[in-house]
């Protein structure tokens, strides 16, 4: 994985000195993008960051996918949690001025991961979820257990070749970032990844709209204005720090 270090120059964020941790590959990754009214999502982000805006507007993205090779760095895979669907909600902060993700949830299907998230503040849930191809379309569902009623259902099929978004577009301030922010008691945690440039393929979709708002924070409800599809990406993670 340290390949992955030879590139770094379209990073918006600097490059960790410490030594990477963790690996994971995401594949097959969906992504739905809401805009959303800055006052309706501001009351759901920590104080102590900024909320990050295009065009005067908030984002919200939604991401199903499947993680493999979860694994340590210079330690075996664990035999059955290397690998698992996963669905993340987010939206998009700066923090001195270097921009990242904050997470509202993140659903996972196999519990160990979700326990060993949560260690390093990551807000991840259990869920019952599944992933099957029909008819040339992919079908993706989720239903959280134990923490409210938060669904996902939709299906999808790629409608164009994947290639890295054009610097300046909005698909670029969306999926070029490089740091995730959480907070703990006043204090802001960053964990930093790295991976190649996204490569982003359109795609058509039908979704159930009540879940997509029942994952949105608050009451707040919305309409993907746009969606991406993703082959796949190796990513490399660095432990949690707090923010200077």
């Amino acid at each position: 994985m340290n390949k992955l270090l030879n590139y770094t120059g379209h990073r918006t964020a600097p490059l960790p000195k410490l030594p990477w941790i963790m690996h994971q590959k995401w594949e097959e990754l969906l992504s739905l993008h809401i805009p959303v009214d800055p006052a309706e999502i501001l009351p759901h982000v920590p104080k102590e960051l900024a909320l990050d805006l295009y065009d005067g507007k908030a984002w919200v993205s939604i991401f199903p996918f499947l993680i493999r090779d979860l694994g340590l760095r210079s330690i075996p895979k664990f035999p059955y949690f290397h690998k698992f669907l996963e669905l993340n909600v987010r939206t998009y902060v700066k923090y001195k001025g270097i921009p990242g993700v904050y997470f509202f949830s993140l659903d996972a299907e196999k519990v160990m991961p979700v326990l060993g998230a949560r260690t390093v503040t990551l807000p991840y849930y259990k869920a019952k979820m599944k992933k099957a191809e029909k008819y040339g379309w992919t079908h993706y569902s989720s239903r959280r257990q134990h923490a409210g009623k938060a669904y996902f259902e939709a299906r999808y099929k790629t409608l164009t070749s994947a290639a890295p978004a054009e610097k300046g577009t909005l698909d670029h301030w969306l999926f070029e970032r490089y740091r995730l922010y959480q907070t703990i008691r006043g204090n802001v945690i960053h964990i930093d990844i790295h991976h190649l440039k996204w490569n982003l393929a359109d795609v058509s979709i039908d979704y159930n709209p009540d879940s997509i708002n029942s994952l949105l924070p608050g009451n707040i409800k919305g309409e993907p204005a746009t969606a991406h599809y993703t082959p796949m990406l190796d990513v490399i993670f660095w432990p949690p720090v707090i923010s200077e």
